[in-house]
């Protein structure tokens, strides 16, 4: 029989747990979704400062389903993980087509909706509907599998599967409507603020006396999880082509791919292949930017800016670098879905002042 895991968890959320985060105390499923898609690898800090900007421009889920992509897309700018804004927009629809603005109370039908998967789907359920169902993201893993001292290579589905199984023996039994959602944040607080991945606080934890790694000496070695992602990294050369009022020119991504959905300058594997897509009278007035590294989760990319400043009044086909783009006024670019690093450079740019018409910037 396991260990009671539950009783614990539970009183010391109360008393030390995060109780103040601006998703916390409520059981309105749609400040939970919005607040788990969000937190999916990135940390509070970030969240807490995109969290309220998005409750008020879209405070509902019909709201944000009638709005269009590209709104969504431009206040999720800098989060990151953008198929997430996708799959959120997405979802939204689909909570007001199919289930008339309401989220399903259990699961197993949350899970049906784009972008929630079974952990995200039991977090609402349980925080919102009071259903015993086991979360099991990264922080819980790892609480989970020290009190546990579940030693098995988590890279293996059929590990992942008993570790899920466990993970559901050790919920709360009773008074569900109370117990699941203090259980549900206290496993999420635990792992986020005690059990800490490199320098667990073991003595302020409220699960150390029954702990089997604690008793081990050697909570770090938990989880366990063999294969790991190799980074990479590449180059990209990137014609960002401007007039001297701040008109952009910019394209959607496609999808599949780096920044899928979102408005970008075009891009290039090489600066022989960006030259050779711009008029040859403009090669002289190409001009390389600093260099600019943006991370992402398992790649490294090395941004090569390429400016481009034209007369304003030389908008015309021949200056389309032989791209679908569109030209987009400086009133205009800001409520659009841009990369992170390219957001930066257009305001960067917008910033200092305007050059002689007709110079490069």
């Amino acid at each position: 029989m396991l260990v009671d895991l539950a009783t614990p968890v539970m009183l010391w959320q109360k008393e030390f747990g995060r109780n103040s985060l601006p998703w916390q105390n409520t059981i309105d499923p749609y400040r939970v979704w919005l607040s788990e898609i969000m937190l999916q690898q990135t940390q509070v800090v970030t969240v807490l400062e995109y969290f309220p900007r998005f409750m008020a421009q879209f405070p509902d889920i019909r709201s944000l389903a009638k709005a269009h992509l590209d709104e969504v897309l431009s206040l999720w700018s800098g989060l990151g993980y953008y198929s997430r804004a996708r799959n959120l927009h997405a979802c939204a629809i689909q909570v007001v087509a199919l289930h008339g603005g309401e989220f399903p109370s259990n699961a197993k039908l949350l899970m049906s909706l784009p972008g929630i998967g079974r952990s995200t789907a039991a977090a609402i359920a349980s925080i919102c509907f009071g259903e015993r169902a086991a979360i099991l993201d990264g922080n819980v893993k790892r609480v989970l599998t020290r009190f546990l001292g579940f030693g098995e290579d988590l890279a293996k589905a059929a590990n992942e599967r008993a570790l899920w199984d466990l993970a559901t023996q050790v919920l709360p039994e009773h008074d569900l409507k109370r117990s699941m959602p203090r259980y549900t944040q206290g496993m999420m607080d635990l792992g986020a603020t005690v059990c800490l991945s490199k320098k667990p606080l073991c003595m302020a934890c409220p699960l150390q006396q029954t702990c089997l790694a604690h008793a081990e000496g050697a909570p770090q070695k938990y989880p366990v999880k063999t294969r790991k992602l190799k980074r990479s990294s590449q180059s990209i050369w990137m014609l960002w082509v401007q007039t001297p009022q701040g008109d952009v020119r910019l394209s959607r991504r496609p999808t599949p791919g780096v920044w899928a959905g979102l408005y970008c300058f075009d891009l290039f594997d090489s600066r022989e292949a960006l030259e050779a897509a711009v008029p040859t009278p403009y090669h002289a007035a190409l001009m390389d930017e600093a260099v600019v590294s943006h991370v992402l989760t398992h790649k490294d990319l090395f941004l090569h800016p390429v400016r481009l400043c034209l007369p304003a009044d030389v908008q015309t086909a021949d200056t389309k670098a032989q791209s679908p783009g569109a030209w987009f006024a400086a009133d205009q670019w800001p409520g659009l879905g841009l990369p992170a690093p390219v957001r930066k450079l257009l305001v960067l740019a917008a910033q200092v002042a305007v050059p002689l018409e007709g110079a490069p910037l």
